[in-house]
């Protein structure tokens, strides 16, 4: 429990993190309000902003384990934050563990506060759907899990931050590749997306229970290769 009050405390004091609520809140509150009068019947609406928002949960994930590979300041040595970390938990699988569910707390939270009030907002035109809230946290919680999974594989956050931010704001390459092959509806984001959005265009239609169990099971690859990768390799 110690180990696990130290990694929120950790986490919750990186200045990036701040950001990352600043982003997870602000960006699909202010879509949802700018797109409200265009939306008409839409079902989907708040919801599509909401898988905009996620942004917020991926820096979040990622900047939870780079941050274990920034160098100090010289008053602690000019070292790894990784190697005061392992001091204080010898044991990596534990350390890994508290830092994600460190990871899992915070982003659930800030997927509720955001979802909230985004269906607040929505609320006012008497079509949002409180009901799909669960889908939407626990869609912005696996994604933050799986941007640490790659980063642990990486040790590096640039690389992890700019293929999923781009992927989910910019271009969606995942739903590109579903032009050229239906298996691409598998991929993580996509199948996530069943969990809360009704209307997606994709040549393969999964349940929202099996849209959640496709993206957990990769969320559940990726963590098992970052927590080989992070054993094996030295502080």
């Amino acid at each position: 429990m110690r180990a696990y009050r130290g990694e929120l405390r950790k986490l919750t004091s990186l200045p990036s993190v701040w950001v990352a609520v600043a982003v997870g809140v602000l960006l699909p509150a202010a879509l949802t309000f700018l797109n409200a009068r265009a939306a008409g019947s839409n079902v989907d609406l708040g919801f599509q902003e909401l898988a905009f928002g996620v942004v917020g949960a991926i820096i979040l994930g990622v900047v939870a384990v780079s941050s274990e590979y920034t160098t100090e300041g010289e008053n602690a040595g000019g070292g790894r934050q990784i190697t005061t970390s392992l001091t204080a938990v010898p044991s990596r699988w534990r350390l890994l563990i508290t830092k994600l569910a460190a990871v899992i707390t915070v982003v659930a939270v800030l997927a509720t506060v955001s979802s909230t009030i985004t269906l607040v907002i929505v609320e006012t035109l008497g079509v949002s759907d409180f009901g799909r809230l669960p889908g939407v946290v626990l869609y912005w919680v696996l994604t933050a899990l799986l941007a640490s999974g790659l980063t642990l594989v990486t040790r590096n956050g640039i690389l992890p931050l700019t293929v999923l931010i781009l992927n989910t704001s910019v271009v969606t390459v995942t739903y590109l590749l579903t032009k050229l092959t239906p298996l691409a509806a598998f991929f993580p984001d996509l199948a996530g997306f069943r969990m809360f959005i009704e209307r997606v265009d994709l040549p393969v239609r999964l349940s929202p229970v099996t849209g959640g169990l496709v993206m957990t099971a990769w969320v559940a690859a990726l963590l098992a290769a970052g927590f080989l990768s992070f054993r094996g390799r030295d502080a």
